[in-house]
Formats: structure tokens, sequence, C-alpha cells
């Protein structure tokens, strides 16, 4: 008898040679997935559908790419992710482009980190619904750094912004979530 893994290794093995059916089995299996990665960085849910079309649409087009050196559902959420970022770079979304000199973020990191620790732990559900109302540029950077792992240099290069404004853009993102957390508790 095989299991999940086995079948998912087949259903790619068949993907690369272009099986429709097995590519409409991967985009059943990870639809759900891969819509709550876009969502993050999207908040229209319309968006956010176009942004995983166009990005199943690349996964079976670079499918070829993939030689499982890692999860194939971790490959899918990095292109994902990126397709998200690509979406809203090209739609002109506003980043906030910020003289990190001008905020003293660095001296409330520290305690800040550990009220956002203890938020993040403690409310998970409660912090990815207020994700959808960060502005765009907090939101994207947020996500980039917190969810997909991204450093700020990375973060910096790939939105062609400083790394003070990542990191500037992060801190006001935690900021705002953890205010927006309180404001929801004391209701």
């Amino acid at each position: 008898m095989k299991n999940k893994s086995e079948d998912l290794q087949e259903y790619i093995a068949l993907c690369k040679k272009g099986d429709r059916r097995a590519q409409n089995w991967v985009f059943q299996i990870f639809f759900g997935k891969m819509t709550s990665v876009c969502r993050r960085y999207i908040s229209d849910n319309d968006e956010a559908q176009d942004v995983v079309q166009t990005g199943f649409i690349k996964v079976f087009k670079n499918i070829e790419k993939y030689h499982g050196d890692g999860s194939f559902e971790g490959w899918i959420r990095r292109i994902m992710s990126n397709t998200a970022i690509d979406y809203i770079r090209q739609n002109k979304k506003i980043f906030v482009s910020l003289d990190a000199t001008e905020y003293d973020w660095l001296a409330e990191q520290e305690n800040e980190e550990a009220k956002w620790n203890i938020t993040l732990q403690n409310e998970t559900e409660r912090v990815m619904e207020e994700i959808q109302n960060l502005s765009p540029a907090y939101r994207l950077v947020f996500n980039m750094y917190v969810i997909e792992d991204y450093t700020h240099n990375e973060i910096a290069e790939i939105l062609g912004i400083s790394v003070g404004t990542s990191k500037s853009n992060l801190s006001k993102a935690k900021k705002n979530l953890l205010k927006n957390l309180v404001k929801l508790k004391e209701y």
C-alpha cells in the first residue's frame, strides 16, 4: 500500500510530463493552503485568487526545476509568495519609504519583541486576521520576514527599498498588530 508521499511523487512525475489530471490533483491538494499564503499578502479575495491561479501556472511551467531537494509544498509556497510580491510590485501598491534614522524603533525593539512573542503564541488566529488590516507595505514586509523567513537584506533587494525601511516597516507592523490586538481584548 502506497503512502501519500509516494502518491505525491507519482503525481509530480506525471505533472513533469504535462499530465492534466495530475496537475488538477496537485492543484486541488494545495489550492487551499496556497490561497492562505496569497491572502497574507493581498487582502482582496478576488485579487488573491488571481495570484493563486498565476502561481499555479508558474508551478506547472517550472515543475522540471523541482528535484525533490525540499518539500514540494515548500517549493510551491515560495512560488506563491514570490508571485504575490510580484503582483504587489506590478500593481504599484504603495510602499512606505522611510528613513529609519527618523524612528527610535531600535530602542524599543527588545521590549517589543518579548511582547510580540507572547502575543503571537497566544493569539495566532487573531493575529492572522489582524495582519489583513495592516497597510500593504507593512503587511508585505511582515509576511516576508515573519512568515516566509526572508532576511531584511533579501526583503530590501526584492522590494527595492532600504534595509532600514524594511526594519522600520516590520517594527511598525508589529506595533500596529499589538495595538489592535490589545483593543480587541478590551472588548
